[in-house]
């Protein structure tokens, strides 16, 4: 196994309750969970107290946030601010009250068929408002990659990084989403390897883009760890399956039956089995 690295996810993927999140967590020995979705809704949608009763919950499992899945930085470049900032004040709190140091955040929603370039100046100024509030705050957050946002690909990734990179702004690698945005994720790595500190473990095929299991697309999600490995990486990888309705279950059956709808449990475990096969044999 890979010294330094631990395995966490999206356990709302699992299911909407915080119990059977945890129970298949543990059954997965997954010690560590990226938290999106709690009990039917976000948790960066909780008061500090109902935040602090899921952390409860959570110690008594002996399971530890490895970042606040947050939607900070999902809103178009066009909305209005003010409202949005507020809400990531209060996620900075939720990470402090979960004890994680990181928030995964994104670089705002851009306009349909529209050149990014003029919106390059409010979104710099925007992350900038994030990243002043994180360094007060002793907070690092964590960029992803994600379709239809200034950084989508890598290229604007890499401006984002060369703008904002320290203790506080870092990278998070999906590979999925790359490939969604028709960005080739080996030249993505190279462009992107000195500030990544998180890694989100989903493929995707270049043909339709839909999402299957590690090592399953086009992502060279093996050739890629491999290569993280080799650089000395330590820290999370984090499952995000995406894969209730992934069409090629019935190739990993013995026997292959009809396309069904994988149950949540079902998805996440099968990501996860994807992702360790890899880890074994890099």
């Amino acid at each position: 196994m890979w010294e330094g690295i631990q395995l966490s996810g999206f356990a709302d993927e699992i299911d909407t309750n915080l119990g059977k999140q945890i129970e298949v967590l543990k059954k997965l020995q997954m010690n560590h969970v990226e938290m999106r979705g709690v009990n039917g809704k976000g948790l960066v949608d909780y008061s500090i107290n109902e935040a602090r009763e899921i952390k409860k919950q959570l110690d008594e499992s002996g399971i530890q946030l490895s970042s606040v899945g947050s939607p900070i930085g999902k809103i178009k470049i066009t909305d209005d601010f003010a409202p949005h900032m507020e809400l990531y004040k209060h996620t900075v709190e939720i990470a402090h009250e979960m004890e994680t140091p990181y928030i995964r955040m994104f670089s705002f929603f851009m306009p349909e068929h529209e050149s990014y370039d003029p919106y390059h100046g409010k979104v710099m100024d925007q992350l900038g408002q994030f990243v002043d509030y994180a360094k007060a705050s002793n907070i690092i957050l964590l960029h992803e990659n994600e379709k239809d946002i200034y950084g989508d690909v890598a290229d604007r990734c890499l401006e984002l990084m060369k703008e904002f990179y320290g203790e506080h702004f870092k990278a998070v690698f999906d590979f999925a989403n790359f490939v969604q945005c028709k960005q080739d994720t080996l030249s993505a790595y190279e462009m992107l390897k000195p500030y990544i500190a998180y890694i989100h473990i989903k493929d995707a095929l270049w043909s339709d883009g839909s999402v299957v299991p590690a090592g399953h697309g086009d992502g060279n999600v093996e050739k890629i760890l491999k290569m993280l490995k080799d650089s000395g990486y330590q820290g999370f990888l984090s499952l995000e399956p995406h894969l209730a309705d992934f069409a090629g279950f019935s190739s990993l059956e013995q026997s292959a039956g009809e396309k069904k709808k994988l149950s949540g449990e079902e998805a996440f475990t099968i990501a996860c089995e994807a992702l360790r096969k890899i880890l074994e044999r890099i």
